[in-house]
């Protein structure tokens, strides 16, 4: 078992007792299943909390992958930044600790992969910042989908009826994720 597998356990363990609002391996598969498919050069993450979700994509990614990680909560930022050291993906993946919405429009480089995890209310106003440099064939992977439906509604419908993307619903019974490719 690798450092990351035993960080990536020890935060799934946890969850059971705490109720962290991670993504978790049920629905993580579909994370891990787009990482795989589309071997991004750059992830972009919206909502690091722990670390699980980066550890998860870092784990996965190819050699010269690399994840940028936004967190507004200091705190638990610093607990992420200790997994992602104990895992040995410091060189893998950056935190950022503040505002994504501040922040998102100065990555400056083509992404692959958008993982939405954040303020639900704000997955639309995330999706715009990133657009720009979302490339084409671009993954835009959002968690939370169905029991935060009303929250996420302004971005489910720009997804699927904007014409900008190829939009698809994982249903996981109590929760969704939808994975949107740019077209």
């Amino acid at each position: 078992m690798t450092p990351a597998d035993r960080v990536i356990a020890e935060i799934e363990q946890n969850q059971a007792k705490t109720y962290l609002p991670i993504i978790g391996p049920e629905k993580g598969q579909v994370l891990v299943k787009m990482v795989k498919l589309v071997r991004p050069k750059l992830v972009v993450e919206v909502g690091t909390l722990v670390g699980y979700s980066a550890l998860l994509i870092a784990k996965h990614l190819p050699d010269a992958g690399r994840v940028v990680t936004f967190e507004i909560d200091r705190e638990v930022a610093k607990i992420a930044k200790k997994n992602i050291e104990i895992a040995g993906f410091s060189h893998k993946i950056d935190l950022i600790v503040g505002d994504a919405k501040k922040t998102l429009g100065r990555i400056g480089k083509q992404v692959d992969l958008l993982f939405l995890d954040a303020a639900k209310e704000e997955y639309l106003a995330y999706l715009k910042l990133v657009e720009p440099l979302l490339r084409k064939k671009a993954v835009v992977v959002a968690d939370n989908v169905k029991i935060f439906a009303d929250d996420v509604s302004d971005f489910l419908e720009y997804v699927r009826y904007s014409g900008k993307y190829n939009s698809e619903v994982f249903d996981f019974g109590q929760d969704a994720v939808e994975v949107s490719i740019k077209l």
